[in-house]
């Protein structure tokens, strides 16, 4: 595709598009602007007031302005005559750094200067539940091993039907759906890209869902523990890193263990050293912390991890190596912002390179079941406030991601957190009232 909207729209029958941000603290913002008008605003930018959303904006500050990204648009296969596009945030001509998609593209540029070229691939999972969020939609999914179980994804068949036939028609290579651990779970795979590509598809992926979901009657959730009892939603991140041209990857040395070269492992290294501050990106929720400290679940296993440590194809640990030339890092959950997730990824990983790290001891046990004999390897942090803590604390990750980023990050979720501590409960109410 070229760089003019407007041409794109001629060509395409698109009516309208959706210029789109997404702030701080994953919300997806955007305004309709007719075709008409998208070339002013490709040039100029959308106009958005920053304090309205979540940004450490003011009332004074003057507009944001959302700048179009010619090369990220999608038009809405399931309303045509709509196209989607990414924006770069703008205020004063300059870059608003707070923002998460300049926040990645920052970190990519930081990484291109080392030679070295991120791809990603997520597994977004989600769970399709009744309108009022109160429980799952589908009454005849009770299995207490429901994973893959094959009615029950066909009674859903429609909505996941359209779902990856829409990824086909966009040419996103989608290569498998499963019904997953909990009940009215699912999960949708489709193929890995660059980390700017995987990341715009992550964010569009996740409205894609809750619009279908939305037109059948129903409501998707990507919340990291929506039921008690249940497996969360996680969204691990399958990494690789690649040489200039994005042609041979520099993870892959089937001469090393596992088929993970030197360079992978001080990647490695650098999400091992930065795990307990990564989280805070990661699994960004007060809910987050009820996925990754959660006890037993009905089919039997959390599927999430607790504790620092890494393996081979072992699913039981915070990161697993299931083949030669990447790993998979199982800490983040549905919550994480798509951009935020990538740029994280890539500011401890160059890090871990740079500074050489090791990833530490390789683990083979069953984390669920053995894991009180692992007393080196840190613990994951146990709620909100301590992964903020640890990210304050983590002043190399802080500064990769920008100090601007950082402080407004910290601000905004800090006050989410203390939002949550003054809530009074039911539990409060049901322990202490007779005290």
């Amino acid at each position: 595709m070229g760089n003019d909207l407007a041409a794109f729209a001629k060509e395409n029958g698109v009516k309208y598009f959706m210029i789109s941000y997404t702030d701080l603290f994953g919300g997806q913002r955007a305004k309709l602007v007719p075709a008409q008008a998208i070339a002013d605003m490709q040039k100029e930018g959308a106009g958005f007031a920053g304090f309205a959303t979540w940004l450490d904006l003011t009332p004074a500050h003057p507009d944001m302005l959302a700048v179009p990204d010619p090369a990220s648009v999608i038009q809405l296969p399931w309303k045509p005559e709509v196209a989607w596009v990414a924006a770069t945030c703008v205020m004063d001509d300059k870059l608003v750094d707070q923002a998460p998609r300049n926040t990645l593209k920052r970190v990519i540029e930081e990484a291109a200067r080392d030679g070295m070229h991120v791809k990603t691939g997520i597994e977004a999972e989600f769970f399709l539940i009744s309108p009022d969020g109160r429980a799952i939609s589908d009454q005849y999914d009770t299995a207490s091993k429901p994973c893959y179980d094959q009615q029950a994804v066909m009674r859903r068949y429609d909505v996941i039907a359209e779902i990856c036939d829409h990824m086909l028609a966009l040419g996103w290579g989608p290569y498998q759906n499963d019904h997953e651990d909990a009940n009215g779970q699912f999960e949708m795979n489709w193929t890995f890209d660059d980390v700017l590509a995987t990341a715009d598809k992550h964010s569009f992926f996740k409205f894609m869902v809750k619009s279908i979901a939305e037109k059948h009657g129903l409501r998707a959730t990507f919340m990291p523990k929506p039921f008690q009892g249940l497996t969360g939603n996680g969204c691990h991140a399958h990494i690789s890193v690649w040489d200039e041209a994005g042609k041979t990857n520099v993870f892959a040395d089937n001469s090393e263990e596992l088929g993970l070269s030197a360079k992978g492992r001080n990647f490695l290294g650098g999400i091992m050293k930065h795990a307990s501050a990564l989280a805070a990106i990661t699994n960004p929720t007060v809910n987050s912390y009820k996925r990754i400290n959660a006890p037993r679940t009905i089919s039997g296993a959390t599927w999430a991890p607790n504790t620092v440590t890494w393996t081979g194809n072992n699913r039981t640990h915070m990161v697993r190596v299931p083949g030669p030339g990447r790993f998979e890092l199982r800490l983040p959950d549905g919550a994480a912002n798509p951009y935020l997730l990538q740029a994280v990824i890539i500011a401890a990983g160059l890090d871990g390179i740079r500074s050489k790290a090791d990833p530490g001891k390789l683990y083979d046990i069953d984390m669920y079941q053995f894991g009180h004999t692992v007393t080196d390897a840190p613990k994951l942090p146990l709620n909100l406030l301590d992964a903020l803590r640890e990210f304050d604390n983590d002043k190399s990750l802080k500064t990769a991601l920008g100090e601007e980023f950082s402080s407004a990050y910290l601000k905004l979720k800090h006050q989410e957190w203390n939002s949550y501590a003054s809530h009074f409960t039911q539990w409060e109410r049901d322990h202490t009232l007779d005290i």
